[in-house]
């Protein structure tokens, strides 16, 4: 085993040595749900990015390369000066979501390059500009393109032509859990000479400000122990007593992180030395903002006059450890995450200082680091493939976040601050007042989606088991933990609306969890399974309106691929039955099928409850073939698809006839049983056959195949005829076969398809990139584009139905002529996914975002795009989705899948 392997053995809880400190600091706090008080819920406007560098955070912090304990009380981060810029680059810049002409869009450039789970190493690079960033013009060249344009990228403007850039590398090592070394290495990589000032900022995240909690953390100057230069000491009450060392002799200036209320409102501040102190320091000249020797907030600043083509400086400081705490920080009655995390807990977890020297420390961990990564990636033989998966595994990594946010605080708002409009109280996540998060969360993407999201967080947990299984469980337990779960059943959403309805995936991570992890923690099955029987019946009771067992989920993720807005209700008492919707839920069925009879295989009472959903999926498998007074399928027989379908008041109904991934999302729904499992639970093998005998249309749901090393029992919703139509469907390169994977909406509607809908004409249109239309926001792209998460179900299901019917031949692509096993189909799409990320034979990978230049600087570095382009396998939308994106990971390290 490894020595991260064996941090990790030591690390199975949140408060663990080796997880104090990690990469917790948001990509972007501003423009957050959180941190917005105003009376319109308009998050982008209230706090801006012009505000940012004056502005003290409630609920979080924002930096580059950030680094933060556990519950981020002290943050350290990186800040950039290029003596051109108006500001200090000290957090990434993007259009929010109504400046973008496809919603909100980052622009810069930056690659998490390397972490390890207990962040012991991480490596992370950022591209920046030596001339004066474009802030101005992106603003104004995205105001004037519309939705039928491309966006205007940071490349676009040419500021990065002839390499005029420096590559800025920050490295975190770590001596022991609470000796912390931060190397930023910045490289001239233009053809002149250029300055750079280097800024590392600590601070604390303000938690006095606010009439909860009074205390204040302190931060001085001191000598260094041996008498040379100079340091910085700080005490917390919950992290005890730090030492920070910086490298050389940097600049030490102070001030505090307090809002600029005279800049942005005209009024006295709090302090003449506002957070935005050091900015005005190294930007404007002006010191009269700083102090030398305390304050809350310290930066160290190096200044290079210039540095030359090809050169590279390095600095960097040391973060110790130097005594315990006094006591646990408490910010009020509202704060229940923090206390139930320190509850018992006297003081932060404290390890002696090591007397390594730094640049050992640096080498030390890089080289375990690539030790863990040899053992988690052994049965991977292509160094491409591993370059791959390690990258999209340090984008996971650096992902984790600090997610606070108490709805009940924020609805009531602050003793020492205005009280909230009035309109709050009924407004915006109202419903979740019991929502109370101090937690380090997978975020979908640090900057354009820093909250989490319930259903992308569990594709998350896939690629994370097979580094930090621990970590993967415990995301999973969040979701359920009853300060996140609605007492009513129901998972939340999205900060933006947390009773928004995400498609029920946390049954099939949890199962896929557990059986990466070995299948051994039955514990963390029942943990989760008792909590998703609550969930299981919101759904039934919520979202099944009329007890057909079809069900009318909303947009359920799939934004934009409809023909209206799902989620809007519908005039004249017409109801929406969703293909999708009713296929979710019998995918939800059958991973619950799956935990319990894990679970009965060790404890047999569980077989009733297996039965319970074995009989609900038997009934969805019904309601899919015939529904209502006037028996009409969601299926269509003429064109072999299924179709969401609108109900009228009178029961007839009118199917909508779009083929997209609303109706390939039936095939998600088979589960294959194992004999070995099946001689477990004899009573759900009675079960079976009764329903055989009783019911044969029902019975149609199950395929039984014998072949000589295996007799299974598959259960798939999509009767063998109709996966029959719908694969010639799904492999057809002209509708949704794409050289990269599975398009999400059919190519065959590349000029348009309009059809009238109860009295009115409404048309759809293939896009292969960013959408064309606004209907559910500004960046739903789902008329077209690869999505990554859909199509790993997909290829799940496929080797489930290659299980099933390991001899069945299909032709691949379809009119082709070639007839193909369904076990080697699924070995293809695999191939055509993990493709997008391997180098071609120019070097550049198919997945890279069109904007980013070719050659040796750009080539090797490997983007995890939210989707991809239906025909070029470009990447679009968000550039750092190592959040589903990662998925790739899970692919590379399980190229066959997993069986039971």
């Amino acid at each position: 085993m490894s020595a991260e392997h064996d941090r990790l053995a030591a690390s199975h809880d949140d408060l663990a040595p080796w997880r104090l400190w990690g990469p917790y600091v948001s990509g972007r706090q501003w423009g957050t749900v959180r941190e917005d008080y105003s009376a319109d819920g308009n998050a982008w406007d209230y706090l801006p990015f012009d505000d940012a560098h004056r502005r003290a955070y409630r609920w979080g912090e924002d930096g580059l390369a950030g680094l933060c304990d556990r519950f981020g009380f002290f943050n350290l981060g990186l800040a950039l000066w290029n003596g051109q810029d108006d500001r200090l680059k000290e957090r990434l810049f993007g259009l929010t979501n109504g400046q973008g002409n496809h919603g909100e869009d980052v622009k810069e450039i930056w690659w998490p390059t390397d972490a390890t789970p207990t962040h012991a190493y991480a490596s992370w690079l950022y591209r920046y500009p030596q001339r004066a960033f474009p802030y101005a013009e992106l603003l104004r060249e995205a105001a004037v393109r519309g939705r039928a344009d491309t966006e205007f990228e940071l490349t676009d403007t040419g500021i990065l032509a002839d390499d005029h850039f420096f590559d800025v590398e920050v490295v975190h090592a770590k001596a022991t859990p609470t000796d912390i070394v931060v190397r930023v290495t910045a490289t001239n990589r233009g053809p002149d000479p250029a300055p750079l000032d280097v800024v590392l900022q600590g601070w604390f995240r303000n938690t006095w400000a606010w009439g909860r909690d009074d205390r204040r953390p302190t931060m001085q100057r001191a000598q260094q122990a041996q008498g040379s230069g100079a340091a910085v000491e700080f005490h917390h009450a919950w992290l005890g007593d730090y030492r920070i060392v910086p490298d050389g002799s940097p600049r030490i200036l102070f001030c505090d992180n307090e809002t600029d209320d005279l800049a942005l409102y005209g009024t006295p501040s709090a302090t003449d030395c506002p957070t935005s102190g050091l900015d005005q320091a190294v930007v404007h000249g002006n010191l009269a903002c700083t102090r030398p020797d305390q304050g809350t907030k310290v930066g160290f600043w190096w200044h290079h006059d210039t540095v030359a083509p090809g050169a590279s400086v390095t600095v960097g400081l040391r973060l110790t450890a130097a005594a315990t705490a006094e006591q646990p920080a408490q910010e009020g009655s509202g704060a229940g995450a923090d206390l139930r995390a320190t509850a018992g807990v006297a003081h932060a977890p404290v390890a002696a200082p090591d007397d390594t020297p730094s640049d050992r420390v640096v080498e030390v961990r890089a080289q375990e680091a690539d030790a863990f990564y040899a053992e988690v990636l052994a049965d991977v033989h292509e160094d491409e493939d591993r370059h791959i998966a390690r990258r999209a595994f340090a984008g996971l990594l650096w992902g984790r976040q600090l997610y606070r946010y108490s709805i009940g605080e924020w609805l009531e708002g602050d003793p020492a601050q205005p009280v909230p409009p009035a309109a709050r109280r009924t407004g915006r996540n109202s419903r979740w007042t019991h929502l109370d998060i101090a937690d380090v969360i997978s975020m979908p993407d640090e900057w354009e989606y820093p909250w989490f999201a319930s259903w992308d967080l569990a594709f998350h947990t896939l690629p994370l088991a097979d580094i930090d299984p621990w970590f993967a469980k415990q995301q999973i337990e969040l979701m359920v933990r009853e300060w996140v779960q609605h007492p009513n059943g129901q998972l939340p959403a999205y900060e933006w609306d947390f009773g928004d309805v995400n498609p029920p995936v946390l049954a099939w991570a949890t199962r896929m969890v557990h059986r990466i992890d070995g299948g051994t923690d039955t514990g963390f099955l029942v943990r989760v399974f008792s909590k998703l029987l609550l969930n299981f019946s919101w759904w039934v009771n919520r979202k099944d309106a009329d007890g057909s067992y079809l069900f009318e989920g909303g947009f359920l993720g799939m934004d934009n691929i409809g023909l209206f807005d799902r989620s809007a209700p519908l005039p004249g008492g017409v109801r929406l039955e969703q293909s999708d919707a009713t296929s979710w839920m019998a995918f939800y069925a059958l991973s619950m099928l799956q935990i319990a009879v894990e679970l009965a295989r060790d404890a047999p009472g569980w077989d009733d409850v297996a039965r319970t959903f074995f009989e609900y999926f038997l009934r969805l498998a019904g309601a899919m073939d015939d529904f209502g007074s006037a028996g009409v399928s969601l299926w269509s027989e003429q064109d072999g698809f299924y179709y969401d379908t609108l109900v009228h008041p009178d029961g007839t109904t009118e199917q909508l006839p779009v083929r997209s991934l609303v109706g390939l999302l039936p095939l998600i729904a088979v589960h294959s049983v194992h004999p070995v499992v099946l001689d477990e639970i004899g009573e759900l093998i009675d079960e079976v056959e009764w329903t055989q005998r009783r019911d044969t249309a029902l019975a149609d749901a199950l395929v039984h195949h014998q072949s000589h090393d295996d007799d299974r029992v598959t259960i798939a919703l999509v009767p063998a005829e109709r996966r029959t139509a719908l694969y010639r469907r799904l492999f057809d390169e002209s509708e949704f076969l794409s050289p990269h994977g599975v398009r999400s909406l059919s190519a065959a509607y590349r000029d348009g398809f309009a059809v009238d809908v109860d009295g009115a004409r409404t048309s759809i249109r293939y896009v292969p990139a960013e959408s064309d239309s606004g209907l559910f926001g500004g960046n739903s792209n789902w008329r077209g584009p690869v999505w990554m998460p859909v199509n790993v179900l997909l290829l799940d299901a496929l080797r489930s139905y290659a299980a099933a019917e390991p001899d069945l031949q299909v032709e691949h692509p379809t009119s082709s002529g070639a007839g193909t096993t369904l076990g080697a189909v699924a070995d293809d799409l695999r191939e055509r996914l993990v493709g997008l990320f391997r180098a071609g034979p120019g070097g550049r990978r198919p997945g890279t975002p069109r904007w980013y230049p070719d050659g040796p600087l750009w080539d090797r570095e490997v983007t995890f795009s939210e989707y991809f382009d239906g025909d070029t396998g470009a990447g679009l939308g968000a550039t750092h989705q190592t959040g589903w994106t990662a998925l790739v990971a899970h692919l590379i390290c399980h190229p066959g899948g997993l069986r039971d």
